[in-house]
């Protein structure tokens, strides 16, 4: 597909917002995807070398402050940036760049001290450090108030010990935004959240996992044996850093939104270019009414997440709270990523059940996304409960 959004929405973007993604589109189509097969088969991105190149361009920082080397600009120019994503043949790329903008990042951006800025933001912005979020634990994914990791107070120091798991660029990371127990009493306000060097001593980055999908971006589990940090890596105030957790998921909810719709539309015409040239029984497979209306069912479903996505954007745009929306899109985006690549997958037949195309890549790829970044279940709890259920 065409750089651009999908049809009949130019009306949301101008000649600047196309500007931004002609840049990331070239990007994508120069740097990005004549390598990731090649990162795909060994496991693993080069993370350090991918966010330098991003950072130079201004790609990092869409929305962040332009005193810690951010590009100041609104959440279209930041949905422009992440539908561009959606155009990377390998899915797990997009989410470990989005680890950097939209989920190890924003508590720093909102809540932390000049310190944290100075140091972490800044370098994150740059591409000069990589990023990783700590919040799951292996007792603890989608109950995150069930962690166990500790930061007890020590003088000037805390010291942290427990472990993490599932860290998505985790092998990679020169810092960890990790939430941890502050204390025991019940409740929200026994947890904070603090930035982590990875090279502190006490912390060991553990083997990197072997996953049914995303599989070019590692990810790792994590442990934390007396670990000293100095009280100025807190993000804000202490006993608060779970609210500024669930205020942070919603970035990164939002952030996965605008590359899966991309992506379900790619691979839409990916396949119908496919089925066009397949002969069965004398005619190409896009003659068969069946897939020809299977794929319009699945176009109807990305024009609805679309205009959901574009409707959570006003939202955001206006200061207004968009959780109830948001997770609703990420209910709908996994959905449509898993429903398109299964089907599509179907329309290749054999040929799709082998690992070297790349619809099977989707297919894996997709499956991560009920899971990952809040499980459909939760979502669907958060939901009712939002209305009153």
């Amino acid at each position: 597909m065409a750089p651009g959004p999908l049809n009949g929405n130019r009306i949301y973007f101008t000649k600047e917002h196309d500007m931004v993604r002609r840049a990331v589109a070239d990007f994508v189509q120069k740097e990005i995807n004549p390598n990731v097969d090649q990162w795909e088969a060994e496991g693993i991105a080069p993370l350090k070398k991918i966010f330098k190149m991003m950072g130079d361009l201004g790609f990092l920082g869409i929305r962040y402050d332009p005193d810690y080397g951010g590009q100041g600009l609104d959440y279209w120019y930041d949905t422009v940036f992440l539908e561009e994503l959606g155009h990377i043949k390998a899915l797990g790329l997009a989410v470990a760049i989005t680890v950097q903008t939209h989920m190890a990042t924003p508590a720093i951006e909102a809540f932390g001290n000049d310190h944290l800025k100075n140091t972490y933001l800044k370098a994150a912005i740059a591409g000069d450090m990589v990023g990783a979020i700590a919040v799951t634990e292996p007792e603890a994914g989608s109950d995150v108030a069930a962690i166990r990791t500790t930061a007890r107070k020590d003088g000037g120091d805390f010291v942290i010990n427990g472990s993490k798991m599932y860290i998505t660029n985790g092998t990679q990371a020169d810092f960890f935004t990790l939430l941890a127990r502050t204390g025991d009493e019940p409740g929200y306000h026994s947890f904070s959240l603090f930035v982590v060097p990875s090279d502190l001593p006490g912390v060991t980055v553990g083997r990197k996992l072997d996953k049914l999908g995303i599989r070019i971006s590692d990810t790792a589990e994590l442990f934390f044996d007396n670990v000293r940090l100095p009280a100025e890596n807190l993000i804000g105030s202490q006993g608060e850093g779970f609210i500024y957790q669930m205020q942070q998921f919603q970035h990164e909810r939002f952030s996965l939104l605008p590359f899966t719709c991309i992506a379900a539309r790619d691979i839409i015409d990916m396949t119908v270019e496919h089925i066009r040239q397949r002969m069965t029984f004398g005619k190409p497979l896009v003659a068969r009414q069946v897939l020809r209306h299977r794929i319009a069912d699945w176009l109807t479903e990305i024009e609805c997440l679309q205009q959901l996505i574009y409707h959570i954007v006003r939202m955001k745009e206006a200061g207004l709270d968009a959780t109830r929306e948001i997770s609703m899109g990420k209910l709908a985006a996994s959905r449509v990523l898993i429903g398109v690549s299964n089907d599509c997958l179907q329309m290749y037949g054999g040929l799709g059940f082998m690992n070297e195309m790349l619809i099977s890549r989707y297919y894996r790829d997709a499956r991560g996304l009920s899971i990952g970044g809040g499980a459909d279940e939760v979502l669907r709890d958060v939901i009712a409960k939002l209305e009153g259920y």
